[in-house]
């Protein structure tokens, strides 16, 4: 729905970060958009800022910052390149819900309310969930009456209900974009129920830091690095190994214990369907959050005796 508002055509270029899931990128795909792949920043997977501008052209139409893990991109900076070429910019805020980004004037904002357009996942691996599905925040009001068109599959029939018109019928293109009543449902009860899930969310990831502390620090492995502009949602605990060999000795010994810790994405610039379309520019700090980076269990029903049991076994690993 962002690309489609926002009016993404065909040689339109768009700026997002190669280390992403496909969805972020398939929304521009699928209106003719040209990818523009930043690289990660060194301290967090979400795109290098200080990358972005060297990478606009005068085809460029949007930026779309993600906020990895639910920890916030530097959103002043984007907003600054945004502002001053001309670009819209929609936060790609999946991971990012009941999570915060502090900017320079000392305002705490919600991540998903600072960009023009921002989309959220209620996929079943997020902290609130319905199953499938997602939310698109409007920030703009320029993009309001069109969005509700869209979302009633290109017609004015929320209008006709309102009795602002006496018939509806198809005057904009639109998709299924209405989730079920039933969805809609669990995902309320969700909602009233997010405190409650977050303090469970945080009591694991906090136990995670803890215990996990000085076995990183012995192999020279990173842990989940939150900036000072951040707040932390506990949406992921991951560690990121000195190279690929030891992520998947990890992952191996975990699952030797009938544990299940994965790697995430793959760099989408080396995708089999992008990789003949990217323009060639090493990305060496995506390529290696691809390469190492692991996550580990994380979920509200994580029982404090599994995640004992997972730090003590990683704990007692020996890394070449």
């Amino acid at each position: 729905m962002a690309a489609i508002l926002i009016d993404i055509k065909p040689g339109d270029e768009v700026i997002l970060p190669s280390y992403t899931f496909v969805s972020t990128a398939n929304a521009f795909v699928l209106r003719g958009a040209k990818l523009v792949f930043a690289d990660s920043r060194k301290d967090h997977p979400g795109i290098d800022e200080a990358s972005i501008e060297a990478l606009i052209t005068p085809k460029t139409k949007a930026i779309v910052p993600v906020h990895y893990a639910g920890v916030a991109c530097d959103m002043d900076i984007i907003m600054d390149i945004a502002n001053k070429y001309g670009l819209f910019v929609v936060e790609d805020a999946a991971q990012a819900i009941d999570s915060f980004y502090t900017g320079r004037d000392g305002v705490k904002r919600a991540l998903g309310s600072i960009g023009h357009l921002a989309a959220f996942s209620f996929h079943e691996t997020k902290n609130i969930i319905s199953g499938e599905g997602g939310m698109l925040a409007i920030n703009d009001n320029q993009f309001t009456k069109r969005a509700e068109i869209i979302w009633e599959k290109g017609t004015n029939r929320s209008s006709f209900f309102r009795g602002e018109v006496d018939k509806y019928g198809w005057v904009d293109v639109g998709s299924s974009f209405l989730p079920s009543e039933v969805i809609a449902a669990f995902l309320w009860a969700q909602l009233e129920n997010i405190q409650d899930i977050q303090k469970r969310r945080f009591n694991i990831w906090n136990t995670y830091y803890k215990e996990l502390k000085p076995f990183a620090e012995k192999h020279d492995i990173g842990m989940t690095f939150v900036p000072d502009f951040a707040s932390n949602n506990a949406h992921m605990f991951y560690l990121v190994c000195k190279n690929s060999e030891r992520r998947t000795q990890l992952i191996d010994l975990l699952k030797s214990n009938n544990i299940l810790a994965v790697f995430h994405y793959i760099s989408l610039h080396t995708s089999p369907f992008y990789e003949g379309k990217h323009d060639g520019r090493n990305l060496p700090e995506t390529d290696r959050y691809t390469d190492c980076l692991v996550r580990l269990p994380m979920y509200y029903d994580l029982s404090d005796e599994e995640i004992k049991r997972i730090c003590e076994i990683i704990c007692h690993v020996e890394l070449p």
